[in-house]
Parts: C-alpha cells; structure tokens; sequence
C-alpha cells in the first residue's frame, strides 16, 4: 500500500446520498451569435426566441428530473447559450417550479450566466427580483481586437458597465469571466484586460485559457495563439495580481475573495449530485442503491421541446462502475488546490481511501500528490502534470 490507512467500510448507500449536497442546471440554449471557440451546446437564436415554450418544455423535464428525488436544492445555475436573453419573468417560473417540488434552501446559490451585449441595469433589477442571487459575466475580453476575433458582440465599455449595472440592479455576489491565450495577446495586454476587472471588485474571477475545441471554427481553422512561455508567464502574472488584490486561487482556473467561492461549481467538482433539465443538459445522481448514474438529454432545441417531459428526452443513461467514479471523482476533485478529503471521497463515491492510495502508487512516489489517512491533494509540482496522475486512473 502506498500509506498506511485503515479499511474502514463506507456507510450504508441510503446514508450516504443523503448526504450528498443536490444542485440544479438549467440550460438555455440560445445565443445572439455563436463564438468560434465555443463548444458548447448552443445554437443562434431565430428571431422570435420561443421563450414561453421552451420553458413550458423545461418545466415538464423538470417533472420528470426530479421523481424519486426528496432532497432540497442547495444551488441553481442557469447556463448556455445566453440566459440573460430570457425574461426574469421566465426565469421566475423556473425557479417557482424547483421550489414547489423540491425546495430551495434558505441559503440556495442561485447563478445566471449573462453576456454584456444582452443586459442592462433593469433587465439585472428584475432578475434579483425573481429570486437570482448571483450573475455571471461573460467578459472574455477588454481588448476590442481580441473581442473581434473572438466573435464577442459587446466592446469593453459594454463590458465595465454591465459589472456597474450588476451591481446597481442589487447583485453583491458576481463573477467575471476572462480568457487568456488570446490571438495575438502578450503579457502586457492580457494585463490589461485584468486590471481594470480586478479595480471593479468582483468577488470572483474565472480566468481561463482559450483551447481550440474539437468542432469549433477555432479548430478547423486555428487563429496565430500566444507560444507557450507567453502563456505560462501570463498565467504567474495574473496569479501575482489576483493574489495582490485578496482573490485566492481555489481550484485551476477559478479565483475567489474570502466568502466568494462558487458553490454549484464547487459541488462538481466534489462530486456532489445534480439534476440538469434543458437541452442537452447532463445530471449526475446517487441512486438508492448507492451507484452513481449519469444522464443526458436531447441535445436540438426543437427536437427536445417536442420530447421533454418524456423519458424519450433522456438519450444517455449511464451506470458508473467503481473504477469510473474514482477516475471521475478526481477528475474534478484534483483540480481543487484543497483536493480531495477522505470523508467526502468515501461518502460520495462509496470506494474505499486505501484503495485508492494503491491505485496512487506512483504518483505519490513521484512527489506529484500528497496523500494520507485524511486526504489527498496535487503537490505544487502535481498541478501542472495532472494529466499525468489521472493517466494513472483511467479505467
């Protein structure tokens, strides 16, 4: 073995789900204009945006998403696609709907992605009215050539006054997205999208490399990128500034003040259940037997509102094997600059910690991970090869 621990027997499977935090996505999946670089299931949205029955269409999934399901509702997040094209009206009607079934905690997360070009201060008022409590901001970029060639239909002016008018329109809790790596970005530049995001205060900062995706645009027909040492350097500057400003770095690309951490991601991230209602929507749940099945809906818009609320909708039903969630669990969990705890591995996976000490081998003799009775975590040196320690763990 390659530490000692005890083999205690992981609780009996009814415990241990309900034990496991439960969360909600939503998706919408509509965008005014599809970016090149995006690989997410969204589609450009026809002119007459069929709100109303998309969201009946949703509330029927959302039925049948949460039978069998007793557990209140820590977190919401909407995603896509744009959300902020909706309506809060809409957005109220989901929410209503997650509420009547299930619950939403008294202290429930509940995130709304947003893109500067679709937003102004009213439209933020009225969706901290319906219930919102969170946005985030899909920035990307200050730099007016990099928000050209990233497809971006917002400037940088859009940009810092959509975080002014979050604000005005009641959100305390805001996240900020930027990317770096941008066509034709040096480290000064990538500063200086930076910079004036870190002056706004946002308590969070997702800051992300651009990767060229399979079946994007980006891939097919790659844009001049930064060299490696550009990327790296650009990446221990910005850390030496966030740092500077009070943000911590609490998993790979998502930084934080104190009290600002993203709960919904974090509940991925620690392999925590979610039930995800809207087009090509995936969930993650702990069944009463205690084995982990994931699931995925109807990807096309159309094709899914003509089928949800069915169990047509669902076109991926999958049963982890043990090796699957201990490779799926880390996955996520090593990302996280805490790692990964004994109690939350057991609970949630159901897999014994001494095993996975075996399964960590050579890792932990190559000094890529930490791990003891208690838990398990990347060294400074493991985090930049952690492909290398899941390699480990594939089944």
């Amino acid at each position: 073995m390659a530490t000692a621990t005890d083999n205690a027997t992981p609780a009996p499977a009814v415990a241990r789900r309900e034990a496991v935090p439960l969360s909600v996505y939503v998706h919408l999946p509509w965008c005014v204009r599809k970016c090149p670089y995006c690989d997410f299931n969204s589609h450009r949205a026809p002119t007459d945006l069929p709100e109303e029955a998309y969201i009946d269409a949703l509330l029927a999934d959302w039925a049948l998403a949460c039978t069998r399901e007793n557990r209140t509702v820590d977190t919401v997040f909407f995603g896509g696609g744009t959300p902020s094209l909706f309506s809060a009206a809409a957005i109220g009607r989901i929410l209503t709907a997650i509420d009547d079934r299930l619950g939403l905690a008294a202290d429930c997360e509940i995130t709304l992605e947003a893109n500067p070009g679709t937003t102004e201060h009213a439209r933020f008022a009225d969706l901290r009215a319906v219930g919102v409590n969170r946005l985030s901001l899909g920035i990307q970029s200050l730099d007016e050539d990099c928000l050209r060639t990233l497809g971006r239909i917002h400037g940088a002016a859009e940009a810092l006054a959509a975080i002014d008018d979050a604000r005005a329109g009641g959100f305390d809790a805001l996240n900020c997205d930027l990317m770096f790596g941008l066509p034709g970005q040096d480290v000064e530049r990538a500063m200086r999208d930076l910079d004036p995001i870190m002056a706004r205060d946002p308590g969070h900062i997702s800051y992300y490399q651009l990767t060229l995706e399979p079946n994007t645009p980006f891939y097919r027909h790659p844009p001049a990128l930064p060299d490696e040492d550009t990327v790296v350097e650009i990446f221990e500057q910005a850390g030496k500034r966030l740092v500077a400003a009070g943000y911590a770095q609490y998993e790979v690309s998502a930084w934080a003040k104190d009290g600002a951490t993203c709960r919904h991601n974090d509940n991925y991230w620690r392999f925590g259940d979610y039930l995800g209602v809207g087009a090509g929507a995936h969930g993650k749940r702990t069944r009463a037997d205690g084995r982990i099945e994931r699931t995925a809906r109807q990807r096309w818009p159309t094709g899914y509102m003509s089928v949800a609320g069915r169990p047509a909708s669902i076109t991926e039903t999958r049963v982890l094997t043990a090796d699957d969630a201990r490779f799926e669990y880390l996955l996520n969990g090593l990302r996280r600059r805490a790692g990964v705890s004994r109690e939350e591995y057991e609970q949630r996976s159901g897999l014994c910690w001494a095993e996975l000490g075996d399964a960590l081998a050579t890792p932990i003799a190559q000094g890529l991970v930490a791990f003891d009775a208690q838990g398990l975590r990347a060294t400074d040196r493991g985090w930049r090869f952690l492909d290398t320690i899941l390699a480990e763990l594939l089944p």
